[in-house]
Parts: C-alpha cells; structure tokens; sequence
C-alpha cells in the first residue's frame, strides 16, 4: 500500500529577496545598466566632493584659461580656478545636498532636483488621484486649472516664481515643483481613472473604506511603476532646468558652483579656452542622458514583466 508522501511548503522569498528581485529587473537590460551607471558615476563624484576635492573650487590659484594638464586635469577657467574641483562640488547642489536660507552652510539631505521632483510628485499625485477617483466637479475644476499652467511655457514660470520670491535652492525647488506638478497629475488621474474600475477598488468601497484610504492605499501602490518611471524623467528635466536657469544667472546662488553658471561664465572666454565651456556642457549632458536612459530601459523591462 502506498503512503502519501508528506508535501514541503515553498519557501516564501525574504524581504532581502524581494527587494533584489526588484533591483536585478534594472540589469535585466542594457540601456538601464549603462544608464544607471552613468548617473552613479555623478553621485559617487558628489559624495567624494563632500570630503575631498583636489583643489578649493572657489580659489584663483592658477593662471587664468590653462588647458587640460597634469596639475588641472579639466584645466582652468577664466579666473584661474580648477575646473574639476568645481564640477565636483556642483553635483552636490544638484543631487546632494540643499542649501537653507540664512547665514552660515546649513543644509539638508538631497539635491535641489531631487526635492524639486519629490514636490512635483506628492503635489501631482494628490491632484491627480482626486481627479481621477472622484470625478465630477472634482476633474473638471482641477484640469482645468491645471490645463491653465500647462499653457504657459515653462521658462516663464520659471522665471514669474524666482521674480516674485527671489534666488535660492528653497526657490528653485518650489519652480520646479509647481511646473512639474501638472504633468504628473495628468499621468495619475489617467492610472487612477483605468484602476477604479477593478474589482478590488469595488470591495473597498463595499467595505465602508474612506475616500483618502482608497487613493493612497489601493489605487497609489498599484500605479507606482509608471509613477516611478516618469520620476526618473523628471529629475533629468529638472537638472536641464536648474542649468538652463544658471545659464541665465537666475539659478542657484554662490558659493557653489552650478554647472549652468560655469558654461555662462566661461562662454564670455570660449575663443581662448574651449574647456571650460566643454566640461560644465558634458556634465549636464551626461546625467540627463543616463537618467533617461535608466527611465527608458526600466520602462521596457516593467512593460515586459508585467506581460
């Protein structure tokens, strides 16, 4: 007589487990993995800059427009100053680090881009949902105004919000996040409008369950893959933004360095030293590549497991 072999349960995968079969989608693909590489190479180069840069970005302690060589590697620019050293301490205004107001170096975990999208995306995010789920006169008034803003070219808003409230990170970051916030609101209130009409969405409200629990914790959680890619996006559009801005000389203020800045003030001097407009240009161009890159790649690679 033959006896039934006991049954082993499978091994649920640890939280370690999940969180790397999360990462390993990002390798998954190519275009992801050089872009994801292009960018840590950034971040890695702005954690170094917090302890050490070869010389003091903001010291003319060289003769002036000196081409790449073996003391300055990038070479110098028209006040004499170490282009590399300078570029360092730039990425850490971008992704690093904000600057509060006031007297002394105060500042705060995280890049100006880095908040600028985050306030785009919690803005966004509550106008999209309630324009989405709620509907009604909900939708209608909040795309309209949204509509309204989406309509003024985004250098002019940029430019309404530093005039009314004047220069610094803390102001850069509300710009962004008000001309971001439209566009991530539109993409909420699409996801939110496809994933109310699920059959889970129906057994919370069948539950009694609150309006604010129902956004945030059933429609959100759901549509944070495409959320997520289009942050990636946006951090790329925002550090565009921040040099467009420093080109201007409307961006951040000194004592660090903004790459935007750096290409204005070297371009005065482009027919004696190409390099220092050459370096701040590839900068912005590399990140903001390498973050669409990453955005494209991890979209591809979703949109296939999900399949």
């Amino acid at each position: 007589m033959a006896v039934a072999q006991p049954t082993q349960k499978a091994e649920r995968p640890s939280r370690w487990q999940k969180m790397w079969q999360s990462i390993s989608i990002v390798f998954d693909s190519r275009v992801a993995t050089v872009g994801l590489f292009m960018v840590l190479f950034w971040v890695l180069l702005g954690f170094v800059s917090l302890f050490w840069t070869p010389y003091e970005p903001n010291s003319s302690d060289f003769i002036q427009n000196l081409p790449p060589n073996s003391v300055n590697w990038l070479g110098t620019d028209h006040l004499g100053r170490d282009i590399l050293s300078r570029l360092m301490q730039g990425t850490q205004v971008i992704l690093l680090k904000t600057r509060l107001p006031g007297d002394g170096n105060v500042a705060i975990p995280g890049g100006v881009a880095i908040w600028g999208v985050l306030g785009s995306l919690l803005l966004g995010s509550v106008l999209g949902l309630n324009a989405g789920y709620r509907g009604g006169w909900w939708d209608q008034i909040i795309m309209q105004v949204l509509d309204a803003l989406i309509a003024f070219p985004v250098i002019v808003l940029y430019l309404v919000v530093i005039a009314a409230l004047g220069q610094g990170d803390l102001v850069v970051i509300l710009a962004i996040t008000i001309t971001g916030a439209p566009g991530v609101a539109r993409l909420v209130r699409s996801l939110a409008l496809d994933i109310k009409t699920r059959d889970y969405i129906r057994a919370a409200e069948t539950r009694g369950e609150n309006v604010w629990f129902i956004m945030f914790r059933e429609i959100l959680p759901n549509a944070r893959g495409p959320i997520l890619v289009d942050a990636m996006l946006r951090v790329g559009y925002a550090i565009f933004a921040i040099g467009t801005l420093g080109f201007l000389g409307l961006g951040l203020p000194p004592p660090d360095p903004d790459w935007g800045n750096m290409v204005n003030e070297a371009r005065k001097n482009i027919f004696s030293n190409q390099w220092a407009v050459l370096w701040p240009a590839l900068a912005i161009a590399t990140l903001v590549i390498g973050l669409n890159l990453f955005a494209d790649g991890l979209r591809e690679e979703l949109t296939r497991y999900q399949k």
